[in-house]
């Protein structure tokens, strides 16, 4: 179907960016139209480890860098890998040729509003980026929703799909498609997608392979807005939010539950 059919209005993507945020613009651009991709600036890794010290304290904060660190170098090691994943689910991980990037500081500064309100877009999906803040989302001129990488609101936060495995909870293992509030996750839910981890991956891995199984509804998700279709389910789920494990949890649960 024709873009000019199925999307009469622009489709924005608000993201940092990464491999599995690309399969799932690349999905879309093909299914439903054209994708502008607002590309934020990330935070810097100081301003991080501040932020969450301030928020869970010092000793939490290190923990969770040592995880951060220890998967970015996993994924250094375990590269061939995600290219196996990749090649098996047929995803495209990176930007097309022609692919429209727009570069921001922020996706709660002014620059991304006062692109976005240039665009004029049907509607705007957040996908890996800043929280947007009450006066930003106010300000939105379309609706806005949230790809996260967890069943909400169970696995709300960062790493849903770890912890629910972690947890023991692999029937959760998956993702949602929400509508953003000021909370975090906490926006009604639109869409939502279950799979299943494969031998070898990791957390260095999970986001590649559930935006493998979540295509679909990121899709769907987007075609309901631009129709004005927002009807909510209730997961009936307990909500809690989620944050990075520290280094000493993530390798006691690998070591003793296989979850890494």
């Amino acid at each position: 179907m024709a873009a000019s059919e199925s999307s009469p209005r622009p489709i924005v993507v608000v993201t940092e960016g990464g491999p599995h945020i690309w399969a799932i613009v690349n999905a879309i651009a093909d299914r439903v139209g054209p994708v502008s991709v607002i590309l934020e600036t990330p935070e810097s890794k100081k301003r991080l480890l501040l932020g969450r010290a301030r928020r869970q304290g010092w000793i939490s904060a290190i923990g969770q860098l040592g995880t951060m660190v220890l998967t970015r170098l996993g994924k250094r090691f375990l590269a061939g890998h995600a290219a196996r994943l990749i090649a098996e689910e047929k995803l495209e991980t990176g930007p097309r040729p022609g692919q429209a990037i727009i570069h921001v500081p922020s996706a709660n500064g002014p620059e991304c509003l006062k692109e976005i309100t240039n665009i004029k877009p049907g509607v705007v999906l957040l996908a890996g980026c800043r929280l947007l803040s009450k006066d930003t989302l106010a300000k939105m001129p379309c609706p806005v929703l949230n790809y996260h990488a967890g069943i909400a609101p169970k696995y709300r936060g960062m790493n849903g799909g770890y912890w629910a495995l972690a947890s023991g909870d692999r029937e959760n293992f998956g993702t949602t498609v929400h509508l953003v509030d000021t909370g975090v996750d906490t926006g009604g839910v639109l869409k939502q997608a279950r799979g299943k981890p494969k031998p070898g991956d990791t957390i260095a891995s999970y986001a590649l392979r559930q935006a493998a199984f979540s295509r679909d509804i990121c899709v769907a998700a987007v075609n309901d807005a631009l129709a004005g279709k927002f009807a909510t389910i209730d997961p009936g789920l307990p909500s809690k939010q989620w944050f990075h494990p520290t280094i000493w949890f993530y390798l006691w649960t690998g070591l003793t539950k296989r979850v890494w």
